[in-house]
């Protein structure tokens, strides 16, 4: 079957799915398989739970009128992803970078979506097949497309570039993220570059934050970038951020000076595409972080700031500068194990162990194998290999009055530590 066959199947559909327990009527199946299983086991399912056509690419279970049999069905996805992107030819942002990806992504729907008809990744399907499945959702009416994407190796990015066509584009930072996967700060560097050399080699845009010079010196003389960050200040940063551009302050709900990018990433693409200055301040004032990611909850007399979406040494640094430099003396800094850090891991652990210990935290609490095996000498650091052993911990304290800081990698699910505060 040709992808100009499968779209006009495409078209009949009202949805994708990839799931059979995410069955909607109408939808069109895509039988991925993984390690541990094969989509093409489940394409009546999926028919009989209401799916118009799925598709499939094994021949023993093309058993069905509505099976559509490809020569891989991954790739169909991809391939359709494009295709359709192509035909709706409509102005696709793309962003990537070691932090904030998903912070800056929302911030920008949210400015863009006052004048535009917008559609942008949900969550976090930023890879391989999110990529596809984000493209797969914009329609004739979507007027601009916001595309997040992750990388974990080389030549990611440029995979996914090459899926999404994007026409402008942006790196929110280079920081230490899957360093196992990359092979170090380098790798990174060139890694998340590779959206940049897509752009480039296609003559397309290039958000540049002025003030950071390893993303000027990356883009190089390109004659295409659009420039921003100098007409940007951020007033106050406790607890939330205040900034200020063309004169409008703006009053966010989003804690943490390292957020001040990603404000200034969403001001900066609003204003290209001539939103107007009040709707800017508008959307980035309602904007509220959710999902473990820099959100500051009140609970039982204290102030929780839960940032335990993820975690790298670069955005764990960041965290604790922000929550050092809070107000108040009654501080637990809750750290959880940092992942897909390789041979540096060790190093990694130890330098945030000490870091911690440069500021007037009361109380640090740090959880996991990697940080348990860290050494310190610190009376007020304490280390737990389990979440169960630092809960029984918590739960002999008295915790009023505090500011507490929970920040690890996903893995870790730091924000079970809620129920017990």
């Amino acid at each position: 079957m040709t992808i100009e066959e499968l779209y006009k199947a495409f078209l009949k559909c009202d949805s994708i799915c990839t799931d059979t327990r995410k069955i909607t009527s109408g939808c069109m199946f895509f039988a991925l398989k993984g390690d541990n299983f094969n989509g093409n086991t489940f394409a009546l399912e999926a028919l009989k739970k209401g799916a118009k056509y799925v598709v499939i690419d094994e021949e023993e279970y093309n058993k069905h009128k509505s099976c559509i049999l490809v020569a891989n069905v991954l790739q169909a996805l991809q391939y359709l992803a494009t295709h359709h992107r192509k035909i709706l030819n409509i102005p696709i942002i793309a962003l990537t970078g070691s932090n904030g990806k998903t912070t800056t992504k929302e911030l920008i729907n949210a400015v863009l979506s006052t004048t535009y008809n917008t559609s942008a990744t949900k969550g976090n399907l930023n890879n391989h097949i999110g990529v596809p499945l984000t493209l797969l959702e914009f329609t004739k009416d979507t007027e601009i497309g916001i595309v997040e994407m992750g990388a974990n190796h080389q030549k990611e990015i440029e995979f996914l570039s090459n899926i999404a066509l994007p026409d402008f584009g942006l790196i929110t930072n280079f920081g230490k993220a899957h360093l196992e996967g990359f092979g170090g700060i380098e790798g990174v560097i060139k890694g998340k570059s590779e959206l940049y050399n897509h752009l480039k080699a296609n003559d397309k845009f290039v958000f540049i934050n002025v003030n950071d010079k390893l993303q000027i010196e990356q883009v190089g003389n390109y004659k295409k970038i659009i420039k921003f960050g100098s007409n940007m200040t951020m007033l106050d940063a406790q607890p939330f951020i205040n900034v200020q551009f063309n004169s409008i302050q703006v009053k966010t709900h989003l804690t943490g000076a390292y957020n001040f990018n990603n404000i200034c990433v969403a001001i900066a693409i609003g204003l290209h595409f001539k939103v107007e200055d009040y709707l800017i301040a508008k959307a980035i004032e309602g904007y509220i972080p959710s999902n473990n990611r820099s959100q500051i909850i009140e609970k039982n007399t204290n102030k929780i700031i839960l940032d335990a979406y993820n975690a790298n040494p670069t955005s764990m640094m960041a965290a604790l500068d922000n929550f050092g430099s809070m107000k108040g003396k009654q501080k637990i800094a809750v750290l959880g194990d940092m992942f897909e850090l390789g041979k540096a891991s060790e190093v990694e652990h130890q330098a945030i162990t000490d870091y911690a210990q440069l500021f007037n935290i009361e109380h640090i609490f740090l959880v996991g194998k990697h940080f348990f095996r860290t050494k310190n000498n610190a009376s007020n650091v304490k280390c737990f290999e389990s979440f169960e052993d630092l809960k029984g911990k918590l739960s002999r304290m008295p915790l009023k009055n505090k500011i507490i800081l929970i920040k690890g990698s996903r893995g870790m699910a730091l924000e079970r530590i809620l129920e017990d505060l």
